[in-house]
């Protein structure tokens, strides 16, 4: 639009630089849309939906910058309150639990406003509400009915010279005081119900090329809507929450908080899904030939339009040719340790003993205690915080403090993050020397003890990227007792199926610092794929994983005495083959593909505490027999012993070290600690971005792609002059020449203006988002033609009545008709199903009041947008009244 002209100033260089600004909401504005008149909408908690009318913001944009402070004061008090417009005797029609997103429905004129468990569709150009349904499709609210008590309100709300007067101290007492209320009952039904969230709740809405409306929810459920909220089918390809949408062409591209992507067809068919980030997609967005995903840790990529299909095989051939120019390797040693405490304290020299000793050369340590705390209080008052998001405890920040010591943490190592969970806890440090190649820290926790939801057993884990390379770590105590072998192989399962990893609260990065997360590569596949995917579990997804802790298998066909006799002999060959977790996983029943290395040092469990020595073994009572309980299982990469690290293998690692530490004898286990070399392969993005960009450059069969990607089919409109009088409706029809391609079309307004008494137009002003000026219905304004079809659009005139000023959303004067001749450029856009570009057909529509004949120019004079591309044609109007 045209701004008032001003001095220069030092910013106005500054593309982004600060226009206007006002207070919206009280809470965080959650979503806003332009409405297909150009009105600002935006939401809030509450149940809050506001409307800022384009013509104040006009108003307010055209000041000058020494009025800037009256530009906020008049768009503020225009704003129109949807949920006082719509309240009837202090009874309000809406919900008041949180707006989550609006959506503008720009081929009927409509706004969907989403909460988590129903819909509210409102009339863009009168703002009326027209229907209130619930998920499920039934409608909650008939509008209706209700009608005539909202006019009775509207003609009181007008034709009253006093303002309505806000809410008073008591009600806005009332509202805090239920949404706690609210707030009380969601904790109270998680602490019962181990979080019982409703999974039918809505998470993201899109509006398709077809005019109808998809929604997704935390089931991964997702439902197709026509325009007027009647539900037509629901698909569930993915068991993962859906957290956004994107349409371009004829398909729908989903976002789900696993990192999956899937595309679908407008019947919800599943035609592509692959993984494209390790963490939740919360946004996708289309543009320059591309579908861009967000991922909650920042990572940014761009896939083509076209996948999947012939150029992503092409290029997938071409780079790989290429690997040697942009694969690189680097190595890593990591130091694992695990130690059952039994609910000791360690100290700083056991502690250097068992970590501090041995990381001379170590990049990456991560620790596993079990029985931190315990007793049945403890572990009450843990499962208790873990249902409102809470975890940690005193003593486990104890430990962490105490081993960082050890490690030297303020020199040498960076602490990355911790994860606890009753008993259990796990944290990780980085040598300060790579802690630019590590990041992207996630936790994770799963109980097994007492049905599954106490933390006395179970696993912790932390998933981290290295070199671009995801790395799991778990942390477990599993059931214990000699004769509790399948239980344990049950806990195992449990964990590896369950454990899903999110960013967590104590971690000391919030993403990867000096690092670009973007586009980094996951062992699964990134490539789009045709079908339906089988999801990997988070563990089952990563290049490395090691599982470690208190697994309390034990030795089995033994007694007390023969096991002391062969330990003091170290024979542990013959122990070796009486080990309940080496004969478990010969069998394939637990730690299924992974490995570990030959045990050579005694039994870990159960000493007597302060005892040194192999002496100190359990010598009491029960005389427990001893055993290996304190173990290190891994799986990289390989698929042999002999594969090599490569882009296709990246991660390959060995043991250098696996021992217990016998001389630490302040618990009745002894730690255990594992040192790894890792080999990694990752790419060198920037190189590879060359190698790529050359390979789209010189392709000839990409080009031609790429180049078939501007095709838009030929297509006709029947006029490109309408003249409108009181009421009229002229059906404007357009046609599809291609005899092979849909034609996907939207209708746009370019500007409108007032007619001089000289009949001649002024210069044209476009709304925001260029919407329609409030005296012009069209219908619909966007949708699919197929080959040689055709659609006829409605272009109508409304009568449509002025206010003078809005203040705190109630009209000042009373309605005043616009009598004067008004004319608007109709932008009709056409594309093809995957078109990256777009051709325009221009429609000048005038509304005469006056009833006088109006000639119309064949191209209109002054307009601001380019339409270039427009093809015109003879005029054929057909006339009829509106029904």
């Amino acid at each position: 639009m045209d701004q008032h002209p001003c001095e220069a100033s030092d910013d106005d260089d500054d593309p982004f630089k600060e226009l206007i600004s006002w207070q919206a909401h009280r809470g965080p504005v959650n979503s806003i849309v332009i409405s297909s008149y150009g009105d600002m909408w935006s939401c809030s908690e509450g149940g809050v939906i506001k409307i800022w009318p384009w013509d104040s913001l006009e108003k307010s944009l055209l000041l000058k910058p020494e009025e800037k402070h009256m530009a906020a004061v008049l768009v503020e008090r225009s704003a129109i309150d949807l949920r006082s417009q719509v309240t009837v005797n202090g009874t309000c029609s809406l919900s008041s639990s949180e707006v989550k997103c609006l959506l503008a429905d720009s081929v009927r004129a409509k706004v969907w406003a989403v909460q988590s468990l129903s819909f509210s569709i409102w009339d863009a150009r009168n703002k009326d509400l027209l229907k209130i349904l619930n998920v499920d499709g039934q409608v909650e609210c008939h509008v209706q009915d209700q009608q005539v008590e909202v006019d009775e309100m509207k003609m009181k709300f007008f034709s009253g010279s006093r303002k309505e007067k806000p809410q008073g101290f008591l009600q806005r007492s009332r509202n805090a005081i239920m949404g706690v209320a609210g707030a009380v009952r969601r904790v109270a039904t998680r602490s019962a119900g181990a979080f019982l969230e409703d999974t039918r709740k809505t998470e993201a809405i899109v509006l398709a090329a077809d005019g109808t409306i998809w929604t997704g929810s935390m089931s991964g459920q997702i439902v197709q809507w026509d325009g007027n909220g009647n539900r037509l089918r629901d698909v569930n390809h993915h068991h993962r929450p859906v957290l956004c949408f994107c349409a371009f062409g004829d398909r729908i591209y989903v976002g789900y908080a696993s990192g999956y992507i899937q595309i679908l067809d407008l019947g919800g068919k599943l035609v592509a899904s692959w993984v494209s980030h390790n963490e939740p997609v919360v946004k996708l967005a289309a543009g320059g030939g591309f579908i861009f995903s967000l991922a909650s840790h920042g990572g940014v990529r761009g896939w083509y339009v076209t996948s999947p299909g012939p150029m992503d095989n092409i290029i997938r051939t071409e780079l790989s040719q290429k690997e040697t120019s942009y694969a690189r390797q680097d190595n890593v040693r990591i130091l694992i340790g695990t130690w059952n405490v039994g609910q000791g304290r360690a100290s700083h020299n056991a502690l250097m003993s068992w970590l501090g000793s041995v990381t001379s050369d170590v990049g990456i340590v991560v620790v596993g205690l079990q029985e931190v705390e315990m007793g049945a209080g403890f572990l009450a008052m843990s499962a208790a915080k873990e249902t409102v998001g809470l975890e940690g405890s005193a003593v486990g920040q104890w430990w962490i403090d105490a081993i960082g010591k050890a490690l030297d943490e303020k020199n040498t190592f960076e602490r990355m993050g911790s994860r606890q969970l009753a008993g259990l806890l796990i944290s990780l440090w980085a040598r300060k020397e790579i802690r630019t190649h590590v990041g992207d820290l996630d936790v994770a926790a799963v109980p097994c003890g007492f049905g599954r939801a106490i933390g006395n057993k179970g696993g912790v884990g932390l998933r981290i990227r290295v070199y671009d390379r995801i790395m799991c770590f778990v942390n477990c105590h599993l059931a214990a007792h000699l004769e509790a072998v399948n239980r344990r192989n049950a806990d195992f399962n449990h964990i590896f199926r369950l454990m899903v990893f999110s960013r967590g609260h104590n971690l000391s990065n919030a993403a990867a610092a000096g690092v670009s997360t973007a586009a980094y590569t996951l062992k699964t596949t990134t490539s789009p794929s045709i079908g339906t995917e089988e999801a990997k579990s988070d563990l089952a997804a990563a290049d490395m994983i090691a599982f470690f802790g208190d697994f309390n298998y034990r030795l089995f066909g033994i007694t007390y005495d023969e096991a002391r006799d062969f330990i003091s002999q170290r024979s542990f060959d013959w122990l070796r083959e009486r080990d309940q977790l080496r004969q478990e996983m010969k069998s394939g029943k637990v730690f299924q593909g992974m490995r570990e290395a030959l045990v050579t040092f005694p039994p870990t469990y159960k000493f007597e505490r302060n005892r040194p020595g192999l002496g100190g073994y359990d010598s009491g009572e029960k005389k427990r027999i001893p055993a290996w309980c304190d173990r290190v299982i891994y799986r990289d990469n390989q698929s042999s012993p002999f594969s090599k690290t490569s882009l296709q293998c990246p991660v390959v690692s060995s043991v250098i070290m696996y021992e217990a530490c016998m001389d630490v004898t302040e618990s009745d286990h002894k730690p255990v600690r594992c040192k790894f070399h890792a080999t990694i392969a990752h790419v060198d993005k920037s190189v590879r971005r060359q190698e790529l960009g050359n390979i789209i450059r010189s392709n000839e069969k990409i080009r031609s792609i790429l180049e078939d990607l501007k095709f838009v089919p030929e297509t006709t409109v029947s006029t490109n002059n309408i003249v409108l009088q009181s009421q009229d409706t002229v059906i404007l029809t357009i046609t599809n020449k291609s005899t092979t391609s849909k034609a996907i079309f939207s209708i746009l307004c370019g500007g409108q203006t007032i007619v001089r008494d000289d009949g001649e137009a002024s210069d044209y002003n476009a709304r925001g988002s260029f919407g329609l000026p409030r005296w012009l219905e069209v219908s619909p304004a966007g949708g699919i033609i197929k080959p040689e079809g055709s659609v006829d659009v409605k272009v109508h005139h409304e009568e449509f009545y002025t206010l003078e000023e809005y203040v705190d959303g109630i009209p000042q004067n009373w309605w005043c008709e616009d009598a004067r001749d008004k004319e608007a450029i109709l932008m009709v856009n056409v594309r093809g199903s995957c078109s990256t570009t777009w051709t325009s057909h221009s429609v000048k529509v005038r509304h005469c009041y006056s009833g006088r004949v109006c000639l119309l120019d064949t191209k209109p004079a002054n307009l601001t947008k380019n339409l270039g591309g427009s093809r015109r044609h003879q005029t054929y109007i057909r006339r009829g009244k509106s029904q």
